[in-house]
């Protein structure tokens, strides 16, 4: 795909997304930005989070991951049902009866000032290294595809893509992302289906034919009962649901899109409908999987049965199949699976199917960093500023416009640290880092919803820290500890445990009824 085409594509692209910032731009005001004025239909709301729920990095390691754990992610996915009926059936109604625009604001009434502002601390934490590597990604994508041809350095390209997010939400904020994710999650499926397509016509297969292989594939297993396995199905079922509850129920990025439909019953449809639509969407990636392993085990068969005593016959082979021969070599490890669907895609499918992948790949990143700065706005705004968002003077809206630039380079500068660290292990234990701050998050409003106690509230913040910290350290030493047990994903569930026994031991003796 050539640095032309691909400019073509991302400036078309972008083009749309100030399209849709203008139209619903027109008449916002500063509730527009953090509430969308609570008018979005329920429906659009939940085909949008279906791609905000997709990252770039699903997008790209799912369909490799099908090499190495088969179809075993998908016993999440299901983990995922129980907890987006948790959302549904228990936060939606307690955040629409409180009329919050923060979910953070909960633990402010319910603990107190302390209790809520470590909530939104640790929410921005996690946001903001999350969503700079996942732009960080993105950036990469731009920076070898289009930026290097032209001798532009990373930092510029970096700048450029915030500059892009935030022009396009800096007016209308959460009403415009309501939209413009339900134009990424088309792009994102789209790339799926017409990937899988394209893999069959390489195939020469049709429909039934492809149902068939995937079924009968030996990657396309998904339960896994062995209990000393690290995919054991109910380790991965019951991680899945406090993944969805954390990541989603208690994830102000996610739920601010949640809280700008009507009423409560259309916020609970929305979540119902988007959690079912995950089973197929996921399905298709790790179908992917399967398909793009197919596609390239003929050639991968094919060395290995090379006589190499005959130099005439390796030679002609390379010249049919060198371009899979060369990515085959450096895939054909464990730890490369997630560089096999781009790396097909950008020189096997075909310029049509390389288009498709990157608007797919673009979708995904851009899905979750533009409203992640919008939700971090939001938080920050209200939380820590007390903002009044019916404000008519212009106050809460120049206040947001400044804390909405100042978030814009905070990701910059976060990007640019992975950028020149340059080492994937500590890049991904920064990420990883990340995963351990809602364990508190899943401690404090599990308190909260499951007692009528009164913690005091000084010492939260000091609970909330220290959980984290002790889940490190049990988790590196647990072999030793747990007679060889092994944490995995049921490490965040650990991690709010501690917070609510530590909430516990600081009871009060007067209760809340809230």
């Amino acid at each position: 795909m050539s640095p032309e085409l691909f400019s073509f594509v991302l400036i078309s692209y972008f083009l749309l997304l100030f399209l849709i910032s203008y139209f619903t731009g027109k008449k916002s005001d500063t509730a527009s930005f953090f509430t969308a004025n609570r008018n979005s239909p329920w429906y659009l709301v939940a085909f949008g989070m279906i791609g905000a729920s997709v990252s770039g990095v699903t997008f790209i390691s799912v369909p490799g991951e099908v090499g190495v754990s088969n179809f075993f992610y998908f016993q999440m996915v299901l983990g995922y049902l129980i907890g987006y009926a948790v959302i549904a059936f228990v936060l939606i109604p307690l955040y629409y009866r409180l009329n919050l625009v923060s979910i953070y604001e909960y633990l402010g009434a319910r603990f107190g000032s302390k209790a809520h502002k470590t909530g939104t601390s640790f929410f921005l934490l996690s946001r903001v290294i999350g969503s700079s590597f996942r732009l960080f990604l993105a950036a990469q994508v731009l920076q070898i595809g289009v930026f290097d041809h032209f001798g532009v350095p990373f930092v510029f390209t970096v700048s450029f893509t915030l500059l892009l997010i935030w022009l396009y939400t800096r007016k209308a904020g959460i009403k415009t992302i309501v939209w413009t994710d339900t134009l990424q999650t088309l792009f994102l499926l789209s790339a799926v289906v017409i990937s899988i397509l394209i893999i069959a016509k390489h195939l020469n297969t049709n429909t039934s034919d492809i149902l068939s292989l995937i079924s009968n594939s030996e990657h396309s297993m998904i339960f896994d009962w062995n209990p000393k396995s690290g995919t054991y199905f109910f380790k991965h079922f019951f991680a899945g649901a406090f993944i969805a509850i954390v990541m989603t129920g208690l994830d102000q990025d996610m739920m601010q899109k949640n809280l700008t439909c009507k009423t409560p019953k259309e916020a609970k449809k929305n979540i119902v409908w988007m959690s079912l639509s995950l089973i197929p969407v996921n399905l298709l990636f790790l179908s992917v999987g399967v398909l793009l392993f197919a596609f390239i085990t003929p050639v991968h068969d094919a060395i290995h049965a090379l006589p190499f005593s005959y130099p005439s016959e390796y030679l002609a082979f390379i010249n049919e199949h060198g371009d899979k021969l060369e990515q085959f070599s450096s895939l054909n490890g464990k730890t490369r699976t997630d560089q096999l669907f781009p790396t097909l895609a950008l020189n096997n499918f075909g310029t049509f199917g390389a288009v498709v992948f990157v608007l797919g790949i673009i979708a995904a990143a851009f899905s979750s960093a533009d409203s992640a700065l919008t939700a971090l706005t939001t938080a920050f705004t209200i939380d820590f500023l007390r903002a009044d968002i019916n404000d008519k003077t212009g106050k809460t809206s120049r206040l947001k416009n400044k804390v909405h630039i100042g978030f814009s380079i905070i990701t910059i500068l976060v990007i640019l640290l992975f950028y020149y660290l340059n080492d994937d292990s500590v890049v991904t234990a920064i990420f990883k880092v990340a995963a351990y701050t809602y364990g508190p998050l899943l401690g404090m409003f599990a308190f909260g919803l499951l007692t009528k106690l009164k913690t005091n509230d000084k010492v939260i913040p000091y609970i909330a820290v220290l959980s984290p910290i002790i889940s490190f350290f049990v988790n590196k030493y647990s072999e030793t500890l747990f007679w060889g047990y092994k944490f995995g994903f049921e490490l965040l569930i650990f991690n709010g445990l501690l917070t609510f026994i530590g909430m516990l031991l600081f009871v009060k003796k007067q209760h809340n009824t809230l």
